[in-house]
């Protein structure tokens, strides 16, 4: 039996994976500050009400690993964290509508760009998107600097327990049409629920054979 293409190992793989003792290890609020590479990095991006902290806590079982605001925008720097395996995760900051002024965003913009592309550890970029209004303009901003730079993504489709579940299919298949041409997008979308675990794990099985593929200690 498989579950989004995987098999039962690799769900056991990514049960693992994210089963040790996850903790922050750095934080960086410039360029200069970026910690230096190691293992194999995934790093996380999506707009600032998108549900990112929760689904880090989600994936690593964590109630507080990442901090979650009801004040979207509140994380300015890339945090990363750590676990026991050769896996290591970078929180990007939130963008659209955070509450900031238009200096600092401009500020946060450009470490995300310095970091993705100076990062040559940096596995995959998984694009965070509510599924409730699937991908907007400033997403497909996003997505086309991620094209640019030639970094491999995915698109994860969070709040998926919010719609109607007649609605669930057809916002991946759309989703999945969006990005077909894209360069650098990885064909399969995730719809998870934080809140109700829905595709957690297979979520945590593709980061699993990712890091399989890389070679990667899991």
């Amino acid at each position: 039996m498989e579950n989004n293409g995987l098999t039962r190992s690799e769900i056991e793989a990514g049960r693992k994976l994210f089963a040790g003792e996850w903790q922050f290890v750095a934080g960086a609020g410039s360029p200069q500050s970026l910690p230096s590479p190691r293992g194999i990095e995934i790093a996380f991006a999506g707009r600032s009400n998108v549900g990112k902290s929760s689904l880090l806590n989600a994936l690593t079982g964590r109630h507080a690993l990442a901090r979650v605001s009801r004040t979207p925008g509140r994380t300015q720097q890339i945090n990363f964290f750590a676990g026991g395996s050769d896996l290591v995760i970078a929180d990007l900051p939130g963008y659209g509508f955070a509450s900031a002024p238009r200096q600092k965003i401009n500020q946060w913009t450009g470490l995300v760009r310095a970091y993705l592309s100076g990062r040559a550890n940096l596995a995959r970029v998984f694009v965070l998107i509510d599924s409730r209004h699937g991908l907007k303009p400033q997403d497909l901003e996003v997505l086309g600097l991620l094209d640019r730079a030639a970094v491999s993504y995915a698109i994860v489709l969070t709040k998926i327990d919010t719609i109607k579940a007649q609605n669930g299919e057809p916002r991946v298949a759309e989703t999945e049409a969006a990005i077909k041409k894209r360069p650098a997008a990885f064909p399969t979308v995730f719809a998870v629920s934080a809140i109700e675990a829905t595709g957690i794990a297979e979520l945590r099985g593709a980061i699993a054979r990712l890091l399989a593929e890389r070679g990667a200690a899991v």
